[in-house]
């Protein structure tokens, strides 16, 4: 069995809490619940039947556990992170999983010093449909990508603990939190842009609120635009337009079919994809499937059984991917203006 010490029981947190539900048959099952807010914890242990501490660090030096999983607001990712490394767990971190360079360094180091496996939730990896264009542009079975677009927007987020999103000290603002998943996922794609070229829309207080950036690619033209302050009413969507030499295929979480690939020849067609988790989630939020994160999760702890090494979303990437982000926002004029 392995036992999960859930730190944060939020938005985030009862996310992972409904999927770890989904893997009590794969021998994995939360211990160990810590919140600030105590009703928060005491739901998420009773489902559970779990221990419950004050905050994260009381959990990491006290609950016996094999697995940290951190879905704590962004600021507090890497301090809860190396003391969990030091404590000898394998650590579980929500994305973006630091909010400076220097937070990459420290993270980078310990895990060098300690061996554990880390694995950050870029979900986007594993999320079915993303996964689909991963292994088409892999093997190369329409030809090579000529242009792609990626799109992130959504109504404000009002479910965070202390307002903490809106504090870009806290979150790094809607660019490294909400955007960072296209970034991560087009390195993923496509590997390293050569340069960066964004513009941004900002609030009354400088904070960025919307962006548009270009990466430069060989004889490729790619595109990624993030918002989070569209009206309550507009509608969350993440999309993705990608045109290859011999197909383009759509994504587009608001459309039903979502995903459709259109040949250069031949009638347009819905692939079939092996959805292993469908339930969704009504906690909230700007996301309400939680396929991705099942996904994600199940991929962590299965190589946790396997005592193998991290391929999709190890440290590392979720640190090279933040760096990423971070040109984009310097690119864009920086913090505030």
């Amino acid at each position: 069995m392995i036992k999960v010490g859930l730190i944060g029981a939020g938005f985030m947190g009862n996310m992972h809490a409904t999927c770890y539900e989904a893997l009590k048959e794969e021998g994995v099952i939360i211990t160990a619940v810590a919140d600030v807010r105590n009703s928060y914890a005491t739901k998420i242990a009773k489902q559970f039947g779990a221990s419950i501490y004050e905050d994260g660090m009381s959990l990491i030096n006290k609950a016996d556990v094999d697995v940290i999983d951190i879905c704590l607001p962004t600021y507090l990712h890497t301090e809860h992170a190396i003391e969990a490394m030091k404590k000898n767990r394998h650590v579980f971190i929500e994305k973006p999983v630091c909010l400076t360079k220097s937070e990459g360094d420290k993270l980078l180091k310990a895990q060098k010093e300690t061996d554990k496996l880390i694995m950050v939730g870029q979900c986007i990896r594993l999320w079915d449909e993303y996964v689909y264009l991963k292994n088409i542009v892999e093997k190369n079975e329409y030809g090579k990508v000529i242009t792609a677009t990626f799109k992130r927007i959504s109504p404000l987020p009002t479910w965070a603990w202390n307002n903490w999103l809106h504090k870009v000290e806290l979150s790094g603002s809607v660019a490294l939190d909400m955007h960072i998943h296209d970034s991560d996922f087009i390195r993923y794609l496509l590997g390293e842009p050569s340069n960066v070229n964004a513009v941004a829309s900002r609030d009354s207080e400088g904070i960025i609120q919307q962006m548009f950036t270009t990466y430069e690619y060989p004889n490729k033209v790619v595109h990624a635009e993030v918002c989070w302050n569209y009206p309550d009413s507009f509608p969350f969507c993440m999309e993705y337009r990608v045109k290859l030499e011999n197909a383009t295929i759509v994504y587009d979480s608001t459309k039903s079919p979502t995903l459709i690939v259109y040949p250069i020849q031949g009638e347009s067609f819905t692939p079939k994809l092996n959805h292993e988790f469908t339930e969704n989630s009504d906690l909230g939020g700007n996301v309400s499937s939680l396929g991705g994160y099942y996904n994600e999760l199940k991929y962590f702890t299965n190589k946790i059984k396997e005592k193998g090494t991290i391929e999709v979303a190890p440290l590392n990437e979720g640190i090279k991917s933040v760096n990423l982000v971070l040109d984009e926002i310097n690119s864009a004029g920086g913090v505030k203006l």
